[in-house]
């Protein structure tokens, strides 16, 4: 594996502090997006470095990585996310889209509310928005919910398993512990470890392609990848029903009494 040197005027160290303040705002209320990435500013330290390493490393990363395609800005063309045939990756995406009324922009856009070097003319930093920019394109191909906070929890914590960071850990494990006591059983935590595990056993998904995946039909897609089918996780949505799979939301609605 390639050894790179740090991000330039990074100190290497971990703010735990701002870590955990975020951590707790982000239980409060699940949809306080803009928590995410405070953690993963916080914690994950060195890991843009570690991994575009490994994508240097593969036989497409230095094409890729020479190329160094802003993903948002593709993704934010009507055109371009219209042009996939049915049943493709990006066919599924357009409707995830439709269906959420998300977009590529307003991910950037919360990933800016807090000032970084994600903007930077700098590998690493290009790197970090390939992470960011195709956090949703992972919903897709796993098929774990955007819109509530099991799917996001699971998809969390197979993110862990495919890029390392401290900051995916410390989400999924907190979720989790307080899906103990919210939920008064396990099958909400499982449902994470298993999204854990199905990270582990996939293909590394950041050295791919993503202009070429997205037109690969998608189950096709999904056994090349090797992203198994969540079984705890669709166990988990049924058996728990959508409020307790959105568990954080009720507290959105009284946060004093939290």
């Amino acid at each position: 594996m390639a050894k790179l040197p740090p991000f330039p005027g990074t100190s290497g160290r971990r703010d735990w502090r701002t870590a955990f303040d975020a951590i707790r705002k982000l239980l409060a209320n699940g949809d306080d997006t803009a928590q995410v990435f405070r953690i993963m500013r916080a914690l994950n330290v060195g890991n843009s470095p570690e991994n575009f390493a490994r994508l240097i490393a593969t036989e497409e990363g230095g094409r890729i990585a020479y190329d160094r395609v802003e993903l948002a800005r593709a993704f934010s063309d009507p055109a371009f996310v219209a042009s996939f045939a049915p049943g493709t990756v990006g066919a599924a995406y357009r409707d995830f889209l439709e269906s959420t009324g998300y977009s590529a922009d307003g991910l950037v856009e919360v990933s800016k509310l807090a000032p970084d070097e994600t903007d930077m003319a700098h590998p690493y930093a290009w790197f970090g928005r390939r992470v960011r920019d195709t956090h949703d394109i992972w919903h897709v191909l796993t098929g774990y919910k955007a819109d509530e906070h099991l799917g996001e929890a699971c998809l969390v914590a197979f993110s862990y398993a495919q890029v390392g960071g401290l900051g995916w850990a410390l989400i999924a494990s907190a979720a989790s512990l307080k899906s103990l006591r919210e939920t008064k059983g396990t099958l909400f935590a499982k449902a994470v470890w298993e999204g854990y595990r199905h990270g582990r056993a996939a293909r590394w998904i950041s050295g791919e392609d993503y202009l070429t995946l997205l037109h690969e039909p998608i189950e096709a897609a999904r056994r090349r990848l090797g992203i198994r089918e969540p079984v705890l996780y669709r166990r988990a949505q049924a058996e728990l029903g959508e409020e307790l799979a959105s568990y954080m939301k009720a507290e959105r609605q009284q946060p004093l009494a939290a």
